[in-house]
């Protein structure tokens, strides 16, 4: 188990180099200057050649670079250019709300499609596979700023079930704080859920036409030993990568959602420092949301190892 953590990380180290490059040169061909924006409407020269010189600038671009690494190993991922506070700090504020979001959306996605997609591979073919099959492709077709809307009419307007937005951090108030994420981690959990219902119901398939299954039915197992223990264990790789794809989607930010919601995550702070030109903050934000995936991806990779013990001898 440890050696085959540790080939993965070896694989992960040069991926993560290249996406600190790739981070850093997409930051030099965005336009504009952050720091004309910086120096005020008068521009005046002497003020723009000190930021310059304070923020690295006159540096060649290989040397930023550098810097730019060097300074994020050792978790100093800068200052924002607009609210002269650490890229650190900012991600350190969004990141739990992100985080609670993301984990309360897949809740609603796994316990949706998951058993939607078995339901409906078993019953091929019926009424209950044609009308997964449809409510899937609703959850993929409708747009989330559209249900959120309609969540937030009907649930908090007319029904008053629910509060319409804002964010209640889960250590001050639990209950609350669970009461106001429930909506726009439904909106986010109902598309994924669609997803995960598609490729369930395909891998299920899959499976249930493997000589092992027909093998436990002829031994005289219950349908639902056969189901749960033999065919759902071993279609669980491919839901395993792309829930961990997922989550790692939903860490990256639900702009339109927490915008609808008035959620302070990860897609309000990346949206207003794209608009702002806040360049610091746009780089850690990718960074953090790539390494990020690539956890998600390495925990996958030990998920597999745990559901299918013949890997542990590769």
């Amino acid at each position: 188990m440890l050696s085959f953590i540790l080939r993965r990380l070896l694989v992960a180290i040069p991926t993560i180099i290249l996406i600190s490059i790739f981070v850093f040169a997409l930051q030099k061909l965005l336009p504009g200057d952050p720091i004309l924006a910086m120096a005020g409407e008068e521009r005046d020269p002497e003020t723009i050649a000190f930021l310059r010189e304070k923020y690295g600038m006159n540096d060649p671009i290989p040397v930023q670079y550098l810097k730019w690494v060097g300074n994020a190993l050792t978790g100093d991922l800068g200052i924002s250019l607009r609210t002269n506070q650490p890229v650190l700090e900012l991600i350190g504020e969004k990141l739990p709300v992100t985080i609670q979001l993301a984990t309360m959306a897949m809740i609603f996605a796994i316990s949706i499609g998951i058993p939607a997609g078995i339901l409906s591979a078993i019953k091929k073919g019926t009424a209950i596979d044609y009308v997964a099959n449809v409510v899937a492709l609703s959850g993929l077709s409708i747009p989330n700023f559209w249900l959120g809307i309609m969540l937030i009419l009907l649930v908090s307007v007319k029904w008053q079930l629910l509060p319409a937005s804002g964010y209640v951090p889960f250590d001050e108030d639990p209950l609350r704080s669970i009461q106001v994420m429930i909506m726009p981690a439904f909106v986010l959990g109902t598309a994924l859920a669609a997803t995960l219902m598609r490729h369930t119901r395909s891998a299920m398939l899959t499976v249930l036409t493997s000589d092992y299954v027909r093998t436990a039915r002829a031994k005289g197992l219950k349908e639902r030993r056969v189901i749960l223990k033999h065919a759902f264990r071993n279609a669980l790789t491919p839901i395993v990568t792309l829930s961990a794809l997922l989550f790692g989607e939903l860490i990256a930010g639900a702009v339109l959602t927490e915008q609808i919601f008035t959620v302070p995550g990860f897609g309000k702070l990346v949206v207003d420092a794209v608009f702002n030109r806040d360049y610091a903050v746009v780089q850690g934000i990718v960074l953090v949301t790539a390494v990020g995936f690539i956890v998600m991806n390495l925990l996958a990779d030990v998920a597999y190892v745990l559901l299918n013990p013949r890997l542990r001898k590769q």
